[in-house]
């Protein structure tokens, strides 16, 4: 455990970000944290002026990552990178833009990919780092209607899944944290919605219209509870490779993989039926 932790978090302005931070500066730790817009963060510039370093960033601008990483490494040594930043889009696939399709993938994934490819040679040259990436549970179960939402989310877990194994011998930890639904602007403020089209009116791919509405219910999970869980587990050793939290996200994510477990065993004669025979 580090004592003194420097952290860096994208996407601080509300939602998981804005909790972390609030936290992590209540525990006298320092926080980098990137917005789009720094008026959102005035007030901890203001209450905080020593450990909060407040940084104007677009996720999907990768110069400016690699400009922002470079300028950070040269003052600061990144303990802990949390890849928060990102937005839901809802929609039959059919119903998305090009434009949206495109700035989801930019944000929700690119976004992260190049953000961890940035800090990892700080981090290597320090001995350690912990890499956080918040995805979902929707990272492993996907419902109709979000499906670029889930291309970015599975992406991500993918990728890394497989940084996570590529760095564990410069002693970096990687943890994918898969939050289930929370009372944050994710689901109620900042949720983007395509243009719907008429042949899907009743259509599962609108299911999400109740979800979204806070009048059908509020989600379970609590943000603040969650950035509590989050941070603890930079100081988890060794690193929690996923954390789902929500314990309707939990059994949702156990139910859709023992089906797809279930479906695999099935699978066993057609598999072994496109080896060559054995011998040849």
């Amino acid at each position: 455990m580090i004592k003194n932790q420097t952290w860096l978090i994208t996407g601080v302005s509300s939602g998981f970000g804005r909790a972390m931070t609030t936290q992590l500066l209540a525990q006298g730790k320092t926080v980098i944290g990137t917005v789009r817009n720094m008026t959102k963060v005035q007030d901890l510039l203001d209450q905080y002026p020593e450990t909060f370093i407040g940084r104007t960033l677009d996720v999907t601008d990768i110069n400016a990552i690699h400009q922002l990483i470079d300028e950070l490494t040269k003052t600061y040594q990144i303990d802990v990178l949390v890849n928060n930043a990102g937005y839901g889009l809802f929609g039959a696939a059919e119903e998305l833009s090009d434009a949206e399709v495109e700035r989801i993938i930019a944000t929700d994934l690119t976004g992260s990919i190049q953000m961890v490819r940035a800090i990892l040679p700080s981090m290597r040259a320090q001995g350690h780092g912990r890499l956080i990436q918040i995805s979902s549970y929707g990272g492993q179960v996907a419902f109709p209607g979000n499906s670029m939402y889930h291309a970015a989310k599975f992406g991500i877990e993918g990728f890394m899944e497989s940084v996570a194994q590529e760095v564990a011998s410069f002693n970096i930890g990687v943890t994918i944290v898969e939050p289930g639904g929370a009372r944050t602007e994710f689901r109620y403020g900042s949720a983007q919605v395509a243009k719907a089209l008429p042949a899907y009116e009743g259509n599962p791919a609108h299911a999400f219209q109740t979800m979204l509405n806070p009048e059908n219910g509020l989600a379970p999970g609590d943000p603040a509870r969650m950035a509590s869980r989050i941070i603890e587990s930079a100081d988890r050793e060794p690193a929690p490779l996923r954390m789902v939290l929500g314990s309707q996200a939990l059994q949702s994510t156990i139910e859709t993989l023992e089906k797809r477990v279930a479906d695999f065993k099935t699978q066993t004669k057609l598999a072994a039926s496109t080896d060559f025979p054995a011998g040849e």
